[in-house]
């Protein structure tokens, strides 16, 4: 099957473009990630994700980063918990473009990296991209078979940069408050063993 990709980052691309070779697919990798903020921190990902691409030698299309559309889509559910209602948003977002790309370009099928994360529920991921795209979407938990783990190996040995929160400006503010609490939490623990 000639498949279209959406990949979220290098380190996820690198196992999930593996699985889908293995299995005999040809894959086409599409980064479609107008959540990432800053727009640094895109051109990272984007880098490292083509990088990925590179290794397995298969194409790459970057589409479109309109943030704006997206700030305007997720607006009311900015602080909602990580996997919330703002992530489903962001995810159908993402899938939905894919789907139109594939559709387009007349691939056979599409699916995503996203469901490799440990932090990903990939049952929602599942549901969104058939509700999307019905057969076309290829449902799969690239996390099962310690798919994240082999994620992590390749991207340390190809030397992908390897980010610290999901992407978007949310996210990334709540990174920032659990490291900020994170040195505070030591401190109790080190009063609590005196």
């Amino acid at each position: 099957m000639n498949v279209l990709l959406h990949v979220c980052c290098g380190v996820c691309a690198s196992s999930v473009i593996e699985s889908l070779l293995c299995a005999g697919h040809t894959v086409t990798c599409f980064f479609y990630n107008p959540n990432i903020h800053p727009e640094d921190e895109y051109k990272r990902r984007l880098r490292a994700a083509q990088k990925a691409a590179d290794e397995w030698n298969v194409d790459f299309i970057e589409g479109m980063y309109d943030r704006e559309r997206w700030f305007e889509l997720v607006k009311g559910t900015e602080y909602e918990p990580e996997g919330g209602a703002r992530c489903q948003k962001c995810i159908r977002m993402r899938l939905e473009k894919t789907y139109e790309f594939m559709k387009k370009r007349n691939f056979d099928g599409f699916t995503t990296t996203l469901s490799v994360s440990p932090h990903k529920d990939s049952r929602m991921i599942c549901d969104i991209g058939g509700e999307i795209g019905g057969e076309k979407f290829l449902c799969e938990n690239f996390k099962k078979g310690d798919g994240f783990k082999r994620a992590q190996e390749l991207s340390k040995e190809w030397g992908l940069y390897h980010q610290d929160y999901c992407g978007c400006i949310y996210s990334l503010e709540e990174s920032e408050r659990r490291k900020l609490k994170k040195p505070k939490d030591e401190e109790k623990k080190e009063k609590n063993k005196s």
